[in-house]
């Protein structure tokens, strides 16, 4: 009870006892009479004032412990609930523990079956290879000249690598602007020979494709891309890698199925595997390849077009294509800009702001990447006509994956000796 209420009847209790008093005093009554009664009825309204007040208090606190307890048992029933959802919660960590280790299973033994799918015997392609070069010989026996011999040791270098499984995988970052937040890694395959001495790509791809063996450099950079995006999304970083794949995989017959029965199983993983090809393979790409760059863009996967030589490109073309993301040299696009009435422009598109390059792409679902950005003033200039993601040495340089990480990535054995062509003979 307030004190201003208290107050207020206090003052009333007193009036009562007067008004009784001067009620007494009126009909005759003697003032110690009258003083009395005013005492008196002052003792019992005060009497019933503390029984009332008592009876107040306990009524309140008696809510009160009834709020206590409904509050302890609401307390305890979602101590309970959280009890059984932490054991639900272990169950269900255990059962995934469980589906995982199956998965895993599952998939060495579906990668087993695409080993042995894969051709011809092991043995019998390495006998055909170690005799092939005892057969080519120049017609008429004559001696193999020196530019001859030396393609010769490279290609059984780079075979050597292959079957060795001395074959690195590289990452280049490639951020967002301006944040440069990495949001996507570009993979390189580097071939390394007996001493370890890191083989470039343009020091054996003129003998290794006429050979045979680029679908097999291919297939295991494909394979390393796959495991690393799945090792990424297990420590659930949402990075996208870039993979190089070429038209010699995409009409492999061989292999191509086997793969794409690889990536059906790996469904997850499309938004995160961008396949990649060059411009000029991308234009020279024939029914075959389309059939199955159409069949992994069904499976949800996204390509990317590089070595770009124009940008003057057939915008439907690459969105019927599921083609993603465009790779433009830093310096070709640059060099496309020229001012039209004091506003950037470019070359073939002097109508509209440079800057709208990017919109104009994006209407078609195309992402223009800026590569080979060597310097921050490209990244002013790449800036004003907001290209949204870059590439190059000064965001990082393509390192190699630690040898670890290499290991837990390789593929199964033989793996790659089974996708080895056999050497052509004389």
């Amino acid at each position: 009870m307030g004190k201003l209420t208290s107050a207020l009847l206090m003052g009333a209790y007193l009036l009562l006892s007067l008004s009784a008093a001067m009620w007494l005093y009126v009909n005759g009554s003697d003032v110690g009479a009258c003083i009395a009664a005013a005492l008196g009825t002052l003792g019992v309204t005060f009497a019933l004032h503390n029984f009332v007040n008592q009876f107040l208090s306990e009524r309140r606190l008696s809510k009160e412990i009834d709020l206590v307890r409904d509050a302890h048992r609401l307390m305890v029933e979602a101590i309970d609930n959280t009890q059984k959802d932490m054991v639900e919660l272990a169950d269900r960590v255990q059962h995934q523990r469980v589906g995982r280790t199956d998965e895993l299973t599952s998939e060495v033994k579906m990668l087993e079956n695409l080993v042995l799918k894969l051709g011809e015997s092991i043995e019998e392609r390495l006998a055909d290879w170690r005799a092939g070069p005892a057969q080519i010989a120049a017609p008429q026996g004559a001696p193999l000249s020196r530019r001859e011999q030396q393609a010769l040791a490279l290609i059984e270098t780079v075979r050597e690598a292959l079957i060795e499984n001395r074959v690195d995988l590289y990452l280049q970052p490639v951020v967002s602007l301006p944040q440069r937040k990495t949001i996507f890694y570009e993979s390189f395959s580097r071939l390394r020979d007996v001493t370890g001495r890191v083989l470039m790509p343009a020091e054996y791809l003129s003998v290794a494709e006429p050979e045979g063996l680029v679908p097999s450099i291919d297939n295991l950079l494909l394979f390393r891309c796959v495991q690393i995006v799945r090792r990424l999304a297990k420590q659930d970083r949402r990075i996208g890698i870039f993979c190089n794949i070429s038209l010699t995989s995409l009409r492999d017959e061989v292999f191509f199925p086997q793969f794409l029965e690889f990536l059906n199983e790996n469904r997850d993983l499309a938004d995160s595997l961008i396949f990649e090809l060059g411009q000029d393979a991308f234009a020279s790409r024939g029914a075959l390849e389309a059939r199955h760059m159409a069949k992994l863009a069904d499976m949800g996967f996204k390509f990317s077009i590089d070595k770009v030589s124009t940008i003057d490109f057939d915008l439907q073309d690459l969105q019927r294509s599921d083609v993603r993301y465009v790779k433009i040299g830093a310096n070709l696009l640059l060099d496309q800009l020229l001012s039209v009435e004091g506003k950037p422009a470019l070359k073939f598109l002097r109508d509209i702001h440079a800057g709208d390059y990017a919109s104009l792409l994006a209407r078609y679902g195309i992402e223009i990447v800026a590569e080979k950005v060597e310097n921050e003033r490209q990244v002013v200039d790449i800036l004003e006509i907001e290209i949204a993601y870059a590439q190059g040495h000064l965001f990082g340089e393509p390192r190699a994956i630690k040898e670890q990480v290499l290991a837990e990535t390789a593929p199964p054995a033989g793996f790659v000796k089974a996708t080895l062509p056999q050497r052509r003979r004389a």
